[in-house]
């Protein structure tokens, strides 16, 4: 194993700055990563009772050979996987997802020519490489499919980690200055300025800032390794473990809803339960202001939000019948 080192001048430190919401794109990385350390370490904090969720409702919903054979070999576990999959920072997974249908051909070859085979994937990957017609539209749809089950059901979860970490680090940042932000990235992080090295990565490598500064993602499914973009090129990205409570997320409900109303409209519901509005949905769930509009509206027609309009603002909250519902399932709503 390796370490990273990021090297920072004090322009770069003072131009470092957290994402302002979690960005879905690595959260479905991160998370296909979760995903392989089963079950070689089931005991990692806080996804036991996801690992068991996600592999049940994959077969439940007949993507478990999709995730396997198109997703998995993408991103192999401890290993290069192609910076295209992770064009952020992205708050909405559908505005995300339209700028990996966009990559450009020569980038997607040299990318995945980079990654190399994989047993049993070969023709997915060629036929990506080469830029065949629709194959990254078949891309789009599997991570859209892979998102919905194993991502979107935990966005609550997920955004109140991350609000919670940027609310500690913008504390340290008042307290000690903005050369704060970068202690406490997880335990194989070190900061000992100017440099910030990062102990068992994959490979050594160096990344000097060069004064354009850095974007530090907080992520609910990394876990002990923060992750760099692997061109140093690109503009400079940090994804590191969202600091957050070593419990499962969300606990097995009595009766799930998900099949019923759909996944991505039960987060909507969650996430209205401290009223919300259009937007804020959008970015809590990581979908986009027209999805998230469209969501409430059939919430609101069956009775399980009422919508009130402020100015140029659309307000979403839960009525008692939504609560009701939420209750009779076990769950907790989002914070």
């Amino acid at each position: 194993m390796g370490t990273l080192r990021i090297h920072f001048t004090a322009e770069d430190v003072s131009r470092t700055r957290l994402a302002l919401s979690p960005d879905p794109l690595w959260e479905i990385v991160c998370s296909l990563h979760r995903l392989q350390t089963w079950p070689k370490h089931p005991s990692r904090p806080g996804y036991a009772g996801w690992h068991q969720r996600i592999r049940r409702d994959a077969q439940r919903h007949n993507l478990a050979e999709m995730i396997r054979s198109r997703l998995l070999p993408l991103v192999p576990l401890g290993g290069y996987f192609p910076d295209f999959l992770t064009p952020g920072p992205v708050t909405s997974v559908d505005a995300g997802l339209d700028l990996i249908r966009g990559t450009g051909k020569p980038r997607v070859r040299d990318e995945l020519n980079r990654l190399g085979s994989s047993a049993g994937a070969e023709v997915w990957l060629s036929d990506l490489a080469a830029g065949r017609a629709g194959a990254l539209d078949d891309l789009g749809t599997a991570l859209r499919r892979y998102f919905d089950i194993a991502v979107a059901p935990y966005w609550p979860q997920i955004s109140a980690a991350v609000s919670g970490d940027r609310a500690l680090r913008g504390a340290r940042i008042l307290g000690g200055g903005i050369g704060q932000i970068l202690e406490d990235l997880g335990p194989s992080a070190r900061w000992t300025p100017p440099v910030l090295s990062i102990h068992g990565y994959p490979a050594d490598r160096s990344i000097p800032l060069n004064g354009r500064g850095i974007v530090l993602i907080p992520a609910y499914f990394c876990w002990h390794t923060p992750i760099a973009l692997a061109d140093p090129e690109l503009p400079p990205i940090l994804v590191y473990p969202a600091r957050r409570q070593p419990a499962t997320a969300p606990t097995t409900p009595t009766r799930d809803l998900g099949p019923l109303i759909g996944h991505t409209r039960l987060a909507v519901l969650h996430a209205t339960s401290g009223g919300a509005t259009t937007g804020e949905l959008a970015r809590r769930i990581g979908i986009s202001p027209g999805t998230a509009s469209h969501h409430a509206s059939v919430l609101r027609e069956g009775g399980l939000i009422s919508s009130s309009r402020h100015g140029n603002l659309m307000v979403h909250r839960l009525t008692s019948l939504g609560s009701a519902l939420l209750d009779g399932t076990g769950q907790d709503p989002a914070p």
